[in-house]
């Protein structure tokens, strides 16, 4: 794309002026529509070191109100960073509806500079492309508008602002070690850009290359840019549409109807494998932690199943220090108005640890289906998004196990029952426990649909059947230590 692309011809500075001022006031104009509207903006701002890109955003948002837009400078990831899949840092920017983001350098510096300076292979290297194309197909899909721009300098311009910036003591700590290594290997470094453009320019969020030379006048370009996409994205929201035909290899599930429940551990066998599994759980967590492997678990079932009582059994096995359950409950506003895996990006273990999730992402095709919060489009589309994201999590190297408890209808009402009757149990039944009880057969059919289009050979589904709890408990710690093992 660099190779080819022809800069627009520099133009009267008066001119350029009179159209940036013309494009800051749309912009402010267009900042209030895109509050009424629920509309977020992701810009992305990639360059050349010394190409303009904080000038640039300094531009852009002369004239936006500050209570609605973020700049964020993400910088090199630090080691903490590091513990995690390499996206974290930067879906956890996204910006809540009606607000914009604009990113000083993001995923591409990051990519790209360990492309350069060869701190990852071809293979990895290829992955991450996955992953950027994952993240920014799914982020339109879900309703963003991101816009990505490449400021351009040549190797003379480059090198003239660089000298410029280190003679000036205010301004050499501007100058970074990977801003001479551009300038030093500017035809390689000029080759990964490219590269890298060409490999991620797609109809839904194409690249926009300007021309960092002229400063007025990529000023005034972007700014108009930038425009005509919030416009576009007003009178059609970007994702509209989208539904990417994908094709995974999936694992047979049975369906919940046909899964027999009458299997049962007798007290004194479950105490003794309880004992059992304790001790293998504590060895391998210290295992985990010195080879760095992250664990994330996930339980789903039906209401009174015991997936409270199957997790205590297996968080107590675990060093307090190197786990986390997590419980998802309703979406809280900020929550509710980002990409709805926000939420759980942010939530993920680093590398050594484990995460245990009560309830998870798989909401959106149950009760977020079912209930009417998304609509038909997102949950159908949410199969694909996520088994990407399963993907992306075994593929930076987690154990990812999910178990769904088991339990029949007549066992659901003896245990409604039972915490209706028992003082100390009240607080577990609610009003909504018994609503979505009605909704039964509903609920199994979303469910039977989840399992056989989620059950992937890298995340496959495990059943619990938990109409005899110490069963479940054993099955589902016996599991985890199997996964465990495979993995290390």
């Amino acid at each position: 794309m660099l190779k080819d692309w022809m800069p627009r011809p520099a133009g009267e500075q008066n001119e350029q002026k009179a159209r940036l001022k013309r494009s800051r006031e749309e912009l402010a104009a267009l900042q209030m529509k895109l509050k009424e509207n629920k509309l977020p903006v992701l810009v992305l701002v990639e360059g050349w070191g010394a190409a303009g890109k904080g000038s640039l955003i300094r531009s852009l948002i002369k004239e936006l109100d500050p209570r609605f837009f973020q700049v964020v400078n993400m910088g090199r990831p630090t080691p903490e960073e590091q513990r995690y899949p390499f996206l974290k840092r930067y879906v956890q920017t996204i910006p809540e509806e009606g607000k914009i983001v604009f990113l000083d350098s993001g995923w591409m510096d990051e990519v790209v500079r360990q492309r350069q300076q060869k701190t990852i292979d071809s293979g990895e290297y290829e992955l991450r492309l996955q992953s950027t194309e994952v993240f920014e197909r799914q982020l339109v899909a879900d309703g963003y508008l991101l816009v990505k721009l490449f400021l351009h300098i040549d190797r003379a311009t480059q090198k003239k602002r660089l000298e410029a910036l280190a003679a000036d003591e205010d301004t050499a700590w501007r100058v970074s070690e990977n801003d001479r290594w551009q300038q030093k290997h500017y035809g390689w470094a000029m080759d990964c850009f490219d590269e890298y453009l060409e490999a991620t320019d797609t109809a839904w969020a194409p690249w926009k290359i300007l021309n960092g030379g002229d400063e007025g006048g990529a000023r005034a370009e972007a700014a108009e840019y930038l425009c005509r996409c919030i416009r576009a994205a007003l009178a059609k929201r970007p994702g509209e549409g989208m539904m990417p035909d994908a094709h995974w290899p999936l694992l047979p599930m049975l369906p919940l109807s046909r899964i027999p429940l009458d299997v049962s551990l007798p007290e004194e066998e479950y105490r003794r494998r309880l004992k059992e599994c304790r001790k293998k759980l504590a060895r391998l967590h210290n295992r985990l932690y010195r080879k760095k492997v992250p664990v994330v678990i996930l339980y789903e079932g039906w209401d009174a199943a015991g997936k409270g009582g199957n997790i205590k059994r297996l968080a107590g096995a675990l060093d307090p220090r190197g786990y986390e359950v997590v419980p998802i409950a309703s979406p809280t506003p900020p929550e509710k108005s980002r990409h709805y895996l926000w939420r759980f990006w942010t939530r993920l273990p680093k590398t050594g640890h484990i995460a245990i999730f009560d309830r998870s992402w798989y909401g959106r095709v149950m009760v977020e289906r079912l209930e009417g919060f998304c609509t038909e489009a997102d949950w159908k589309r949410a199969y694909n998004e996520i088994n990407e994201f399963e993907r992306e999590l075994t593929q930076w190297g987690a154990v990812v196990v999910k178990f769904w408890v088991q339990i029949d209808k007549d066992t659901q009402l003896a245990r409604f029952n039972d915490r209706q009757n028992t003082p100390e149990k009240q607080w577990k039944i609610t009003d909504e426990d018994w609503r979505n009880r009605e909704k039964w057969d509903a609920y199994e059919q979303a469910v039977d649909e989840m399992l056989q289009k989620t059950s992937t050979a890298n995340a496959p589904w495990h059943i619990i059947e938990s109409v005899d709890k110490r069963y479940a408990r054993i099955k589902a710690m016996e599991i985890v230590i199997d996964a465990i093992e495979r993995a290390l």
